[in-house]
């Protein structure tokens, strides 16, 4: 049974960064694709961002894109998402996953961490 468990979470000012990391308990070679999703209070879960576990095709949101960079350290079995210029409307529980066909959600999810921007 895989596990992908976050860390990173927490409460920052607007404007500040917050880096969330995601590791898998086995190898992320494992799986096709791994993502971020948020969840906002009283709204649908969404794709934050995704990255294959080789090359470098990245996708994002578009509520996202310049401000949020996802990466991935495979011989740490590790997906991170940098997160800069943070804005309230950012604040969600922020999900790891992880898909091993092409499409996404794939079938494993993290616990969730809590990231909270408010001044």
């Amino acid at each position: 049974q895989v596990r992908l468990v976050e860390s990173g979470g927490g409460l920052v000012q607007p404007g500040g960064s917050l880096r969330l990391s995601c590791t898998a308990s086995g190898s992320i070679r494992s799986f096709y694709r791994m993502g971020w999703y948020r969840q906002a209070p009283g709204k649908q879960r969404e794709l934050v961002a995704a990255i294959p576990t080789s090359g470098t095709n990245t996708n994002y949101a578009d509520s996202v894109k310049g401000r949020f960079t996802i990466s991935r350290i495979n011989a740490k079995n590790t997906v991170i998402l940098q997160m800069n210029s943070l804005k309230p409307e950012d604040t969600a529980v922020y999900y790891c996953n992880a898909a091993t066909g092409l499409g996404l959600p794939g079938d494993y999810w993290g616990q969730g961490t809590q990231v909270t921007v408010s001044s």
